[in-house]
């Protein structure tokens, strides 16, 4: 693996010309907030963040999985790239502790760092935060008012030294709690709403479930509300960078733990003290952007060969004459249950899917159905065809899904083996192959798939993985040294 190494420039600056960032992250949900057009949930505090700043429509994370997307934000690699392929609890961890990071660059640069709610990436050592409290998953969602204190009082310790903070809320984790606390004020009722369109199926069950994580949205937004009041009373709303995200997209049917638009796309809204407001951005951009665009916003070094760029010049203004073409993602595995590794590739109109172990049973559909939906997989084979191949193609995947995203943006309808569209095959095919031979990705080669797959089936006991019997040693040949 190539090693990253920090450029060490010299810096002249003061404190007071920096601005602060204020990080926060949502647990488990895609762009289900007023401002991107959803009508069953009631956001106007993430609304107005986006009326004030710019809201990223086409907005990636690498991998649709808790540790692997935060693992990326903060290195801003690929998780192939960094080793946080897995979750953390299950043992999963990054190649290197020394990885650069954007905290180890910031508290080199001057900054003083916090963390609100967990990290979720191993080794914690590699993220030398000056501040961290309330470090569990809280996903029993108490005392949520704790995070509006501890930001103000990580906030007020400062003083002048320009900070960085990153608030993690546990909405829209499940369980999704209707009421915690006494929040949200508005609730959601199921009969008053349908399920996300990549469902393709309804039922009244998949409402309720969609009407408790709604309810959840609505919560996270009283939240958030209270704490960017806290920032202004703390005197510090003009002279920080706000960024909301999501870690990827909701743990519902077709969303989290998958390559599909329902796992990978998120919310991304930055408020940048003098740029945009109230625009929206078009153009394709990866959370694997936010690294650069930190760094250079708080000049700090740049670190060498990061696969994303600055966001900056869609937030100040000033432009660019060319962006991207492609997105590129990945999923290895979540926990130990659910391996399946994928790789996929989308650019304007086309997206694509590799599988890598094709025509096998994907793991993860039948967890996820099993373990939140018993009962749909009778309704999804009493829908119509178009939805049955939908179904059938997650639970067994050839080896490549090709998707038409103007035409067909719920992905239904894989037109891989379609003559009319195999030069988009084809095209995307090529542009996959070079970024995994550009990023060096070890499951090009097929013995490192096996590998990894052969340590986690040493540690199924009566058909379920047990993380006290798991012996991970891929950081040892996925790469050599």
């Amino acid at each position: 693996m190539r090693i990253l190494l920090l450029i060490f420039t010299l810096c002249h600056f003061s404190y007071a010309s920096r601005p602060n960032f204020l990080f926060i992250v949502s647990e488990d949900n895609g762009p289900d907030l007023g401002c991107y057009g959803n009508q069953f949930v009631t956001t106007p505090h993430l609304d107005q963040l986006a009326a004030n700043g710019v809201r990223f429509d086409r907005a990636w994370v690498p991998q649709a999985g808790c540790s692997q997307s935060r693992a990326a934000l903060l290195t801003g690699l690929y998780p192939h790239q960094n080793g946080q392929i897995g979750l953390a609890t299950w043992k999963f961890r990054l190649y290197r502790e020394d990885t650069p990071n954007m905290i180890r660059s910031l508290k080199e640069g001057g900054y003083r760092t916090g963390l609100l709610g967990k990290l979720h990436v191993n080794p914690k050592e590699a993220f030398p935060f000056d501040f961290h409290e309330i470090r569990k998953s809280n996903f029993d969602r108490k005392n949520q008012q704790n995070y509006i204190d501890e930001a103000a009082k990580f906030i007020d310790s400062c003083g002048d030294i320009p900070f960085f903070l990153s608030v993690n809320f546990p909405d829209a984790h499940r369980p999704f709690l209707r009421k915690a606390g006494g929040r949200p004020a508005v609730r959601v009722d199921p009969e008053l709403i349908s399920g996300p369109a990549y469902y393709g199926v309804d039922t009244p069950e998949l409402r309720k479930d969609t009407a408790d994580y709604y309810t959840c949205m609505n919560r996270l937004d009283e939240l958030v509300g209270e704490l960017l009041q806290t920032l202004k009373e703390t005197g510090h709303e003009q002279d920080t960078v706000v960024v909301y995200l999501g870690d990827h997209g909701a743990d519902l049917l077709r969303g989290k733990r998958t390559c599909l638009e329902g796992g990978m796309r998120v919310p991304l809204i930055v408020r940048f003290p003098g740029g945009n407001r109230g625009q929206t951005e078009n153009r394709m951009v990866s959370t694997l952007d936010l690294l650069p665009t930190v760094l250079e916003l708080a000049r700090c070094p740049a670190i060498t060969d990061l696969p994303g760029r600055s966001l900056v010049p869609l937030l100040d203004g000033s432009g660019v004459s060319s962006w991207r073409t492609y997105l590129f993602g990945e999923y290895n595995l979540h926990s130990a249950h659910n391996y399946f590794p994928q790789r996929c590739v989308r650019g304007e109109r086309y997206k694509l899917i590799e599988n890598l172990q094709p025509k096998t049973e994907n793991p993860g559909y039948s967890f996820t159905i099993r373990r939140f939906y018993p009962g749909l997989q009778a309704d999804i084979d009493s829908g119509p065809a178009s939805i049955r191949r939908a179904y059938e193609t997650m639970r067994r995947p050839p080896r490549w899904e090709l998707y038409d995203l103007q035409a067909d943006p719920h992905e239904f309808a894989n037109l891989a083996e379609s003559p009319e569209h195999q030069e988009h095959l084809n095209r995307l095919q090529r542009e996959l192959s070079r970024w995994r031979t550009e990023t060096a990705d070890p499951m090009r080669d097929p013995q490192n798939v096996k590998r990894l797959k052969a340590e986690i089936d040493a540690s199924v006991v009566d058909g379920t993985p047990q993380k006290d019997r798991l012996e991970l040693t891929y950081p040892d040949y996925f790469f050599s040294r």
